[in-house]
């Protein structure tokens, strides 16, 4: 791809380049419809399917359950516990995936006239997925049927032990899996290796499989003549949480997960959940939450309860049905999250200084004991935006076992270099999927780990690294940055990873002033050559080459500012800003 205004080396040293069809942006005849026409294009959409992109429905994207392997298996084998009255409990991950994924499934037999428990482990005492103790223990409370949502791919072992103890599971998940698989009643997971045509929805999250799960439910209870005698719920008054848990897990918002993502938004706004609603008033959103929101106000929240407090408040509050209960859920989900920002800065901090004294690698791997194994992941998120590799922070116990977190960049598969770890004998256990894994080490093999994995990954890093550019949608002038162009591109959404939010450059600008405002933002007023002015914001930035720069630019120097473009929601009315992601000299 050209460079976008022979911007080779900006501020942050990247090259500005046009994302797809861009540069007919440059057309002043351009018009909004032909820019979302551009936006969807330029985002791998095939022509001939704009329009059912246009306004992305669940009727348009929803696949037939049955092409998944073992999915009819399991909505016999549930309807078969319904009809029998059969104890089901829903055993989830402390993460927004899993408790929007073990709400949905609570939620759908409870309007299927079963009151379904829930198990969500400790993520310190007890770490990710299911133990083969806690479902024995399960069988033992009475359990008849223990429902897997967003783990168990990779638990043999434990699913071992369920057996042997005549506990029936089902699995669903959407994490990597091995060639073998662990004995289950049922496994529903379009990353099965032996898939074939469910592997093309491998990009679901957990809820979204759950989502399926809950069709193919209601299709072969609508079979047995259930729904002569029961009313049938509506399925898709669940899709709110299958919007939280999509955003929130990043998974790529391509295809049926931009459907479940749109739609869910639509129900999420008309605040028919309570929990949600206590949520959302907790996160101090005073408009319908968007999918930005999801992943940067009402997802945080949920997992702050599985980070620093305990790991069922998410899913209490996503299926409570009582208003009170659902307020105070949500307050202390809300104080939970401050306390998480408070452990994460100092976190952060350690892991930063340790990856400049470790130098450049392929992945950045970092190490201590003392950190708090709930943001490991965060920190782990964190690393890579800023030095832009892949990342794994591993916090150490005292026991010498280390947790690990780690989060990657396009282009480079994470989940399957930690599967090939693990199956090198180098990790007590690991899984994950492209963008993200976890992983449990012993503290004397990270050395060799970290060996191994810069070497399994160097090509696929130095590959991403040497395609690596600033990707722009197209070129404004300040003026132009305004609430109607935010509108136009807003309705080529819901953005998020695959999916990515439209980028502009906006220039040449002149700095009128700038200042620092929280901890580390950036806030500048800037002019045009048009004699208009914008604000413009630069999140995290005022100690990076970009914030010292607009800080400190002289007065006769232009600039061009590349971000993107949202509603400043506090002033008296709507306005444009720019929150800018890197910046170029003008001259």
């Amino acid at each position: 791809m050209d460079s976008v205004l022979n911007i080779s080396a900006s501020i942050l040293g990247q090259r500005w380049a046009w994302r797809g069809l861009a540069a007919d942006a440059r057309d002043p005849g351009f018009a909004p419809d032909d820019l979302v026409t551009q936006l969807l294009l330029s985002r791998g959409c095939p022509r001939e399917e704009l329009d059912a992109h246009r306004m992305p429905s669940i009727r348009g994207f929803m696949p037939d359950p049955s092409i998944f392997r073992d999915m009819d298996r399991a909505a016999v084998r549930i309807a078969d516990a319904i009809a029998a009255s059969e104890t089901i409990t829903v055993f989830g991950d402390y993460d927004v995936d899993g408790a929007t994924s073990a709400a949905l499934m609570i939620r759908l037999l409870r309007d299927l006239g079963v009151e379904a428990g829930y198990y969500i482990p400790d993520r310190l005492m007890e770490g990710y997925g299911p133990s083969g103790e806690a479902l024995v223990r399960l069988k033992e409370q009475g359990s008849d049927l223990v429902i897997t949502v967003d783990c168990g791919a990779q638990a043999f072992e434990a699913l071992d032990m369920a057996r042997d103890a005549g506990v029936e599971v089902i699995v669903v998940d959407h994490h990597k899996c091995a060639t073998a698989l662990p004995y289950a009643h049922a496994l529903v997971n379009p990353n099965r290796l032996d898939e074939t045509d469910g592997r093309a929805h491998g990009h679901l999250a957990a809820v979204g499989v759950a989502f399926l799960l809950g069709a193919a439910l209601l299709r072969e209870l609508r079979g047995r003549g259930f729904f002569a005698a029961h009313k049938e719920p509506r399925l898709l008054d669940l899709l709110d949480l299958v919007a939280l848990g999509t955003v929130a897990d990043v998974a790529s918002l391509k295809g049926l997960n931009r459907a479940f993502v749109a739609q869910g938004l639509k129900v999420m706004a008309q605040r028919r959940n309570i929990g949600m609603n206590a949520l959302i008033e907790a996160s101090r959103l005073t408009r319908a939450p968007t999918a930005t929101d999801l992943g940067f106000a009402l997802g945080p929240r949920i997992n702050a309860g599985g980070r620093v407090g305990k790991s069922d408040l998410g899913v209490r509050l996503l299926t409570t049905r009582d208003p009170e209960e659902a307020r105070s859920i949500a307050t202390e989900l809300d104080r939970l999250n401050e306390e998480r920002r408070a452990i994460e800065a100092m976190v952060q901090e350690g892991a930063e200084a340790l990856c400049v004294a470790a130098g450049e690698h392929a992945v950045a791997v970092v190490a201590a004991k003392g950190w708090h194994a709930g943001v490991i992941g965060i920190v782990a998120g964190r690393l890579k935006e800023k030095f832009g590799r892949p990342a794994i922070v591993i916090a150490i116990d005292e026991n010498g076992i280390g947790k690990g977190s780690g989060r990657s960049i396009p282009g480079v598969d994470l989940g399957a270099a930690i599967l090939a770890a693990k199956d090198s004998g180098l990790l007590i256990a690991g899984g994950g999927h492209a963008m993200a894994a976890g992983i449990t080490i012993a503290a004397d093999a990270i050395d060799d780990f970290t060996r191994f994995l810069n070497d399994w990954l160097a090509d696929a890093v130095k590959g991403a690294m040497r395609d690596r550019a600033l990707l722009l949608d197209a070129v404004l002038a300040p003026g132009g940055v305004n609430p109607a162009l935010v509108e136009a591109m807003d309705s080529g959404g819901p953005y998020g990873m695959g999916w990515p939010s439209p980028r502009v450059a906006a220039g040449p600008v002149r700095i009128i002033k700038a200042d620092v405002v929280g901890s580390d933002h950036v806030r500048a007023i800037v002019s045009g050559d048009d004699g208009r002015s914008i604000k413009a914001m630069a999140f995290r930035q005022a100690e990076t080459p970009l914030g010292l720069a607009l800080l400190g630019a002289p007065k006769h120097r232009k600039l061009w500012l590349a971000g993107r473009a949202r509603i400043d929601d506090w002033g008296p009315r709507p306005a444009a800003e720019l929150h800018v992601d890197d910046a170029a000299w003008a001259d």
